[in-house]
């Protein structure tokens, strides 16, 4: 009885000692894509993101999990007619509707009241995943946290045809800005 006992205590440890936040929905969150194309720049932008950070007890970088996931069927370029091609003809959100990325934190560098933080992980966008190393900013207030991360996400790398308008092709290059805040909730 008493091995048991101390057997489900050294297994319960590592939980109890485990930090975790989730996305604040209610929060100001913001997701952007900005292409560049020959006539005319644009950008889409959502605020549908949801994920999770956990770390334990030696910081943000002792067993890390990062997980977010961004609703692509709520991507809005500021024209409808847009929206719909782009989610139907391009990036097919009946099938594939989030772009996903999973990591954890493999570096970080407190640089005045921010930690600069490296992730690598894997992004999953249109059912292709790609590994990718992104840096970002984790600036944390005690039971909050914001992460602001700007990457480069090739369509071409995740099987997505670069759309074209008459003649002219967007670039296959787009640029990816979060800015996302996450709630405690143990720890």
């Amino acid at each position: 009885m008493t091995r048991t006992l101390l057997l489900l205590l050294l297994l319960a440890a590592p939980l109890a000692a485990q930090t975790e936040y989730h996305v604040d929905k209610k929060a100001k969150n913001e997701v952007k894509f900005i292409s560049d194309a020959p006539v005319e720049d644009f950008e889409g932008v959502t605020g549908s993101i949801d994920g999770y950070l956990s770390y334990g007890a030696g910081g943000v970088t002792d067993d890390s999990k990062l997980y977010f996931e961004v609703d692509l069927r709520t991507l809005d370029t500021g024209i409808g007619l847009r929206n719909r091609h782009m989610r139907e003809d391009y990036l097919h959100t009946d099938t594939y509707p989030y772009a996903k990325f999973s990591g954890r934190i493999t570096q970080f560098e407190k640089t005045g009241g921010a930690q600069k933080v490296t992730v690598r992980g894997s992004m999953d966008i249109h059912g292709v995943k790609k590994p990718m190393r992104v840096t970002g900013t984790l600036h944390d207030s005690g039971s909050s946290l914001r992460i602001k991360t700007e990457f480069e996400v090739k369509l071409t790398d995740h099987d997505i045809e670069v759309p074209q308008f008459m003649f002219l092709k967007i670039d296959e290059s787009m640029q990816l800005l979060l800015d996302f805040h996450l709630k405690k909730v143990k720890g």
